[in-house]
């Protein structure tokens, strides 16, 4: 199911764009930076969505903007030979206080419980570093499991144009409020995925 599987076809695609960056002399980190700000004006406008669900709409743009930055700086690293231990230390550290954003804005602004929302942005570190930790031991970046980084965004982006549409609670909660529940849902069950996973490899 992840949409991991999708790195090398959206590689090819986003390589004339990095190159095209780094002709203009525009730095990796930069492009890190800027996809943090496209986090924190997502996790704003999903803030107010829930009253006015046009803001929903503003979000799905920064979300997308936020990925194709995160996946730009390393491409033009990459293409300047300039990628290293520092950037893709800066690079992990962004795409965490992204995903706090992103989600938190999601629930502060009452799309679905605080316990909940709480519960699932644990799950979605605690994913996240296990597939770090996985690299710290030596196996190696570590992306398996049914929602990665990638999946969680392209639910988001989904629920979110579904939210627009159609506004109304249902069960209970939003459009936007169930993609939470599911992306907690989903990063449970990664997390023990990539724990077996882990502990075979050692």
């Amino acid at each position: 199911m992840t949409i991991d599987a999708l790195r090398p076809a959206a590689t090819r695609i986003l390589n004339p764009v990095a190159i095209a960056l780094a002709n203009r002399r525009i730095s990796p980190n930069s492009l890190s930076l800027a996809s943090l700000g496209f986090a924190v004006l997502a996790g704003i406008c999903f803030y107010f969505s829930v009253e006015r669900p046009f803001f929903a709409l503003a979000a799905i743009l920064f979300v997308g903007l936020n990925s194709s930055f995160d996946a730009l700086d390393g491409a033009v690293a990459r293409y300047l030979r300039t990628d290293s231990k520092k950037g893709d230390f800066l690079d992990h550290v962004i795409d965490r206080y992204s995903d706090v954003f992103i989600i938190c804005g999601m629930f502060f602004g009452g799309h679905v419980q605080w316990q909940i929302g709480t519960i699932t942005i644990i799950l979605v570190l605690l994913v996240s570093y296990l597939g770090t930790q996985a690299q710290a031991l030596g196996i190696g970046r570590f992306y398996g499991g049914i929602m990665g980084r990638a999946d969680r965004l392209a639910l988001i982006l989904l629920a979110s144009v579904a939210y627009y549409i159609y506004s109304e609670p249902v069960l209970g909660y939003t459009m936007i409020g169930w993609s939470i529940i599911v992306i907690g849902l989903g990063s449970h069950i990664t997390t023990i995925q990539r724990m077996g996973s882990i502990w075979k490899r050692l």
